[in-house]
């Protein structure tokens, strides 16, 4: 079967209603007046790192559980609208919503809807090994439905990544995700010990490089037995917003890898498209292009306890 689609995303569609609010944490208050305003607009992990594969020139194909409501129609026309092929199966509980409070240093505190899901929610199995047999990899949401297609994902031999997003390192949930990824991103937000995890998500797993993101500090990547600082990037403007920061730091290391960069080159431009992200405000859809990543010049990277 031809390979026809550079990167399969799996999950993580959704809409998000996007609040700027004076400070976090929230005062307590009856009632306060926000600007610039409130506004919904469909975009969440799956969707902005499919967004941003596509921006840097990958075939890219996204599938997940999409409602017949109004949330749907604006995922749809995201992708629509940006020539992106969304495989939408029928989801009966609703699209995934969450309301994002964005307050003025960038930082976030987000929402999640937990009744657009249910139990049985999967993917079907046949669409997925379709799918997985045309692609040369797969980035893999850490929603529900994903974690049952983890082994047809296997099966048809595609390598795949994940996204662990504020893992503490101890909740069993993300472990299935963590050990079956070639490649795993995670935050180092709530990890107590971030060297510990990553070593621990190496030994346990199938992982081939584990990158620990780390806000303005940069980046770890762990890939064989060394761990490597990888410095961040300065921000081509005003950071305004952090939303999107990380997909967009998995969206360019993944077009570096599948590339043929070296893993170190493919972090530095994680954290390029990381610092970019954070420039443009979450109800504009902004993806870092392929010229800016290659115009980065190589630096010199430290070894350094995460």
């Amino acid at each position: 079967m031809s390979r026809d689609i550079d990167v399969l995303v799996l999950g993580g569609a959704g809409v998000d209603t996007i609040v700027y609010v004076p400070e976090l944490p929230l005062r307590h208050a009856d009632s306060l007046m926000v600007r610039p305003g409130i506004e919904t607009r469909a975009g969440q992990t799956g969707d902005f790192v499919a967004l941003g594969l596509h921006a840097l020139g990958l075939r890219t194909h996204h599938l997940d559980l999409v409602g017949d409501d109004p949330e749907g129609d604006l995922v749809r026309a995201l992708h629509r609208d940006r020539g992106i092929p969304l495989t939408a199966v029928p989801q009966p509980a609703g699209t995934k919503r969450a309301v994002n409070l964005v307050g003025p240093d960038g930082r976030r505190l987000s929402l999640y809807d937990d009744t657009r899901s249910r139990d049985a929610d999967r993917l079907p199995d046949e669409t997925v090994r379709e799918l997985a047999g045309r692609s040369r990899h797969a980035h893999v949401s850490i929603t529900h439905p994903c974690a049952h297609a983890l082994p047809a994902l296997r099966d048809a031999g595609v390598t795949v990544s994940t996204d662990l997003h504020d893992w503490d390192g101890e909740n069993p949930y993300h472990e299935p995700f963590a050990y079956a990824a070639d490649i795993v991103f995670v935050s180092t937000a709530a990890l107590a010990d971030p060297e510990r995890t990553m070593r621990h998500v190496r030994e346990r797993g199938r992982a081939e490089a584990v990158v620990a993101t780390a806000g303005a500090e940069g980046a770890y990547l762990l890939a064989g037995d060394e761990l490597v600082h990888v410095p961040a990037a300065v921000p081509p403007a005003p950071v305004v917003d952090s939303n999107g920061a990380g997909d967009a730091f998995a969206a360019a290391f993944l077009y570096g890898r599948l590339s043929g960069e070296p893993l170190h080159r493919c972090a530095r431009y994680g954290t390029v498209a990381g610092a970019h992200a954070c420039t443009v405000p979450s109800t504009r859809v902004e993806p870092v292009g392929p010229d800016r990543l290659r115009s980065v010049t190589a630096e010199p990277e430290h070894r350094a306890g995460a």
